[in-house]
C-alpha cells in the first residue's frame, strides 16, 4: 500500500473522504461520523487486516468514530486531530489548505544546528502555537538556529510534558491544532530557523490509548519504564513500523517539519535483522532526497551505543545524531558537586575532558551506578552527531525541587557553563530560558482525568527521586499551580544579571559562527588537556590555518598554567572575568606571543577564548 492511501482520514476535496486504519483484531468495522449529519458506514477488509471506504459527503470538520464489530467505538488512531480530547471523536482534517510561503527554504547543514528546546504551554503566558512567533525574533537574535519543539502529539488534559501522547498523528488541541503548529513552523523558515519536533515512539500514555483495541500495536514479551512495549519485532510489526514511519513522514511533508528527535530510544525493544530505527532513518533520509531538503534523525539514547549514529557499512543504524548525558553529567558534577544517583558515576575534570575528547566517557568501563559495564567507544563519531547541554527538560524537570542550574549556581559559574557549551566542538542545545538564567522551575505536570493514574504518577515520581536521596516533599504534578510556576518569566531578560547571562550568550553565540576554529566541528582537529589539581582544562581548535584556543578554571581559587601554543599571536576574543560580564577584571593579557612557555593566570570559575591573528600573505 502506498502512501496514495495513507493511514486515517484523507480529505479528497469537495465533499469526499477516504479512511485507512489497521484493525486485524476486529471482524468488522464501521466508520460513524458525529453530528448533524450522523449515520453508519461499512469499511471494506483488504490485505493484511487493513479496513478501508471512500465517503460521500464529509467535509472538513467533521467529526467520526471507528465502531469495531458493530459495538466498540473507538477515535482514529491516525487521527490528524482531536478536538474533545484524547476520548472523543476524531476529525476530518484539509492538509491541503494551508498556503506556505517557505518554497526556498532546504533546511541547514547539522554542523550549523545551535538548538533551542522549548515546551510550548509554558514558553508563552498563553501557552499556543501562535504564541511563539512574536519570539522568533529574540531567539534569532540570540543567535540559536534551530527550534525543538517537546512533543504536541494529541494528550490528555491541557497541561502535560507531552510524552503521554496517545495519538501520535493528532496535534494537541490546546496549543493551536494543525494549522497552529503550521503557521508556527511556516514562521520559523521565514526567520532562517531550522524547526525539530521531538516524538515519542517508545511507548504511548494510558490514557486514551486505545491501541492495543484494533491490533498488536504492544508486546508481551519486553517491558519498558513507562508501560507495554511497542511491537516493532513480532507478528503483525510489520504494520506497526508502517504506522510509526508514514507518522515520522507526516511531519516532514504535512509540517515541514526538518529534523526528528526521537525519544529515549532505549525504550524500544528490537531484535530485528534490519531494526525499526535503521528503516526509520532510510525512510526520513530518502523523503529528504525526494524532497531536495535536509532531514535528520536525532536519538536520545542512555546506552552509550555510537552504532546509534555510525553508518549503515559499519553495522550501525546510520542515525544522524544522538543527545550526549555524558557531557551533561561530567558538566554538572563539576559545576556543582553533585554525587548522588547517576552522576555518582562522574567524578571530576578528568570526565569532561575525555567527553570533550571523545564524545562518551563511559565507553565499556564498570558504571558502579549502573552496577555493570556501559558503554562502547564513540572515537569514530563524528563532533556534530553529538548533542550537548548544561540543562534540558530532563535533568531540569526530573530534579525533586526541579530547579534550573542558576538556582544551584553561582553566577560565575553559569557563564562557565555557557562557555563549556557554546565553545565545545559538539551540537550545542540550549533549554528555553537558560540564556538569561531563568529560575522558575520546570516540574513535572500532568492533567490527567483519571484518578488512579494520577494517583500513580505521584506515587512513582517519588519512587525516581530516592535514587538521589531527595526527601522533600515532591510537588504535585496534577496540581494546576505546579504548571502555572514552571512558566518562564519573559520580564527578567531584560534587568540585572540576567541581562548580562544573555548578551554573553549572544556574544558567545556570535563567536561561535564567526571564528572558522570554533564553526569547524571536529574532534580529530582538537587537542585538550585537563590537569586535576588546578581544575584547568585547555581547549585547542584549529580549521586549517585558522586557530582557537580556550582555558577554563572549573575550581573555586585562581589557577596558573604553563602552556605551549603553536607559533603566532593570538588575541583575546572573550574574557568571562571581564567588567562587561559583571566579572571582577581581566587578569589574562590581552594578546599572547607564543614563541616560547607562556604562564597564565586564571581567577576562578572563569575561561578566556584566544583565536591566532591569520597569517598575511608575504
Amino acid at each position: 500500500m502506498g502512501r496514495e492511501r495513507g493511514l486515517g482520514a484523507t480529505h479528497l476535496g469537495g465533499h469526499r473522504c477516504r479512511l485507512l486504519v489497521w484493525a486485524p483484531r476486529a471482524e468488522q468495522v464501521e466508520v460513524r461520523l458525529v453530528g448533524s449529519r450522523e449515520r453508519v458506514m461499512p469499511m471494506a477488509p483488504v490485505e493484511r487486516g487493513y479496513h478501508f471506504a471512500s465517503v460521500d459527503g464529509v467535509d472538513p470538520g467533521d467529526l467520526y468514530l471507528y465502531r469495531l464489530n458493530g459495538r466498540t467505538e473507538r477515535p482514529d488512531p491516525a487521527s490528524y486531530y482531536q478536538p474533545q480530547g484524547v476520548h472523543g471523536p476524531s476529525q476530518v482534517v484539509d492538509l491541503s489548505s494551508f498556503v506556505w510561503e517557505d518554497e526556498q527554504w532546504f533546511g541547514l547543514p547539522l554542523q550549523d544546528y545551535i538548538i533551542y528546546e522549548l515546551h510550548v504551554g509554558t514558553f508563552t503566558p498563553e501557552g499556543t502555537f501562535d504564541a511563539i512567533i512574536p519570539r522568533l525574533d529574540q531567539l534569532r537574535n540570540l543567535g540559536v538556529t534551530a527550534i525543538e519543539i517537546m512533543p504536541v502529539a494529541q494528550f490528555p488534559g491541557s497541561r502535560n510534558w507531552g510524552y503521554d501522547g496517545v495519538y501520535p498523528f493528532a496535534v494537541q488541541d490546546s496549543y493551536g491544532g494543525p494549522e497552529g503548529l503550521k503557521r508556527l513552523v511556516n514562521a520559523c523558515h521565514m526567520r532562517g530557523l531550522v524547526t525539530i519536533m521531538d516524538v515519542v515512539y517508545n511507548h504511548l500514555g494510558p490514557e486514551g490509548n486505545y491501541l492495543a483495541d484494533f491490533g498488536p500495536y504492544f508486546t508481551d514479551l519486553y517491558r519498558t519504564p513507562w508501560g507495554a512495549a511497542i511491537n516493532f519485532d513480532g507478528a503483525g510489526s510489520d504494520e506497526v513500523r508502517r504506522f510509526f514511519i508514514e507518522n515520522a513522514l507526516y511531519w516532514i511533508t504535512e509540517f515541514h517539519v526538518d529534523a526528528l528527535r526521537l525519544d529515549a530510544i532505549h525504550g524500544i525493544r528490537d531484535f530485528s535483522a534490519r531494526t525499526f530505527l535503521e528503516e526509520l532513518g532510510i525512510s526520513v533520509h530518502d523523503e529528504g532526497e525526494r524532497l531536495n531538503r535536509r532531514l535528520y534523525v536525532i536519538a536520545e539514547s542512555n546506552f552509550n551505543d555510537a552504532r546509534v549514529i555510525l553508518p549503515r557499512y559499519l553495522g550501525g543504524y546510520g542515525l544522524d545524531a544522538q543527545w550526549n548525558d555524558d557531557f551533561h553529567h561530567s558538566l554538572h558534577t563539576l559545576l556543582t558537586g553533585e554525587r548522588s544517583g547517576y552522576y555518582e558515576d562522574f567524578h571530576g575534570l578528568a570526565d569532561l575532558t575525555e567527553a570533550f575528547r571523545e564524545g562518551f566517557v563511559y565507553t565499556g568501563q564498570y558504571s558502579a551506578y549502573r552496577q555493570r559495564r556501559h558503554g562502547n567507544s564513540s572515537r569514530l563519531a563524528h563532533a556534530c552527531q553529538f548533542v550537548v547541554s548544561v540543562q534540558n527538560h530532563d535533568q531540569v524537570g526530573n530534579r525533586m525541587k526541579s530547579e534550573r542550574l542558576a538556582d544551584l549556581v553561582s553566577f560565575d559559574t553559569l557563564k562557565l557553563a555557557a562557555g563549556a557549551l557554546l565553545l565545545s566542538p559538539f551540537v550545542p542545545l540550549l533549554f528555553m530560558g537558560e540564556e538569561y538564567g531563568e529560575i522558575a522551575p520546570f516540574f513535572y505536570f500532568i492533567s490527567h482525568s483519571d484518578p488512579e493514574l494520577v494517583e500513580a504518577v505521584r506515587k512513582g515520581r517519588k519512587e525516581e527521586f530516592a535514587a538521589f536521596g531527595w526527601r522533600a516533599e515532591v510537588p504535585d504534578p496534577q496540581d494546576e499551580a505546579t504548571f502555572q510556576r514552571s512558566r518562564l518569566q519573559w520580564e527578567n531578560r531584560e534587568g540585572g544579571q540576567h541581562r548580562v547571562l544573555l548578551d554573553l550568550y549572544t556574544e558567545l553565540i556570535r563567536l561561535r559562527k564567526e571564528l572558522p576554529a570554533l564553526r569547524h566541528l571536529s574532534k580529530e582537529d582538537e587537542e585538550v588537556a585537563g590537569f586535576e589539581d588546578s581544575k584547568v582544562l585547555l581547549l585547542r581548535r584549529w580549521a586549517g590555518e585558522e586557530q582557537a584556543f580556550v582555558a577554563f578554571n572549573f575550581g573555586e581559587a585562581q589557577a596558573g598554567v604553563a602552556l605551549r601554543l603553536p607559533p603566532g599571536a593570538w588575541h583575546k576574543r572573550f574574557d568571562s572575568s571581564a567588567q562587561r560580564w559583571n566579572g571582577n577584571g581581566e587578569v589574562a593579557p590581552s594578546r599572547l606571543e607564543s614563541r616560547a612557555e607562556i604562564a597564565l593566570t586564571l581567577p576562578p570559575r572563569s575561561f578566556v577564548l584566544y583565536a591566532m591573528e591569520s597569517q598575511s600573505p608575504l
